[in-house]
């Protein structure tokens, strides 16, 4: 065997190891594919499992060609998949980026790339789709959270078919993303919650999170930037229990910055804080 395939080997065997370890109903932690500073590309796989993460999230692009998403591909879906494999860690998620270009809340080729971004995350055997509303996309009124929701009632049938959660990620309180949610009527549809973004929106996590319940949260996303976890004005300890009372036993996905400009020394300092307060 030569001895980077021996070396591919023994790493997919310890991450096997690493996860068989941690009880099946514990809280899985990933990462996002763009914190690894791998946006769209396939070795973001590899860099997560060597880091020792239980998943990665992997973007589909911002940038169509053809009028597809770069990732609706075959080969490069199997790619993802022979990765993953190939790696012995899953893809946890993905996340439809492209709606920071094209706004869900006003633009009608959001629709499009929503229901594409459905089978190409069922493709890629994966169950939860990120979809971001910030900046120029961001909710501001009623009326815009409405209109979200009317559209996502019309495209949740084909993700509940192909068995795909559309996770909300934006900037505005539990109640209201929940009033989307309701309006929608779809178990398709969770918060993809970020403690982050929610507490530069003055929100209280923690309240939030154990308002919500496991039941409403799809994912979470931890971070604190531009500090590390635990440095900066989160009580990461107080988060992490609440999501342990919940018992929310899905992924958390690190999208954390580096403030060293080491990815591989800073994600393994933070993964390794999580771990600890979860031991």
């Amino acid at each position: 065997m030569h001895r980077r395939s021996f070396l591919e080997a023994v790493l997919a065997a310890a991450t096997a190891l690493r996860a068989a370890a941690r009880p099946a109903n514990a809280l899985k932690i990933g990462v996002t594919d763009w914190n690894l500073e791998l946006t769209g590309q396939v070795s973001a796989v590899g860099l997560a499992a060597k880091l020792g993460f239980d998943g990665v999230q992997i973007s589909l692009g911002r940038t169509p060609a053809n009028g597809k998403l770069p990732l609706d591909d075959s080969g490069i879906q199997a790619q993802y998949v022979a990765a993953a494999k190939e790696h012995g860690i899953p893809l946890d998620g993905t996340c439809l980026d492209i709606l920071h270009v094209d706004h869900l809340k006003n633009n009608s080729r959001a629709q499009k790339w929503v229901a594409d971004g459905v089978q190409i995350t069922r493709k890629v055997n994966t169950s939860v789709m990120l979809l971001p509303f910030f900046g120029k996309a961001s909710l501001l009124t009623h009326d815009e959270m409405d209109h979200v929701a009317d559209v996502l009632k019309e495209l949740a049938p084909e993700a509940e078919k192909a068995g795909v959660i559309l996770g909300l990620e934006d900037t505005i309180s539990a109640e209201d993303n929940v009033r989307i949610m309701e309006r929608a009527g779809s178990p398709a549809l969770q918060v993809y919650y970020d403690v982050g973004n929610s507490t530069q929106g003055g929100f209280d996590v923690v309240k939030e999170i154990r308002w919500l319940g496991a039941r409403r949260i799809c994912q979470i996303h931890l971070k604190d930037n531009p500090h590390y976890l635990g440095e900066g004005k989160i009580d990461f300890p107080a988060v992490m229990q609440a999501i342990t009372d919940i018992h929310f036993t899905a992924f958390a996905n690190l999208e954390t910055d580096c403030p060293s400009k080491s990815v591989e020394n800073d994600m393994a300092r933070n993964l390794r804080f999580v771990r600890g307060l979860l031991a």
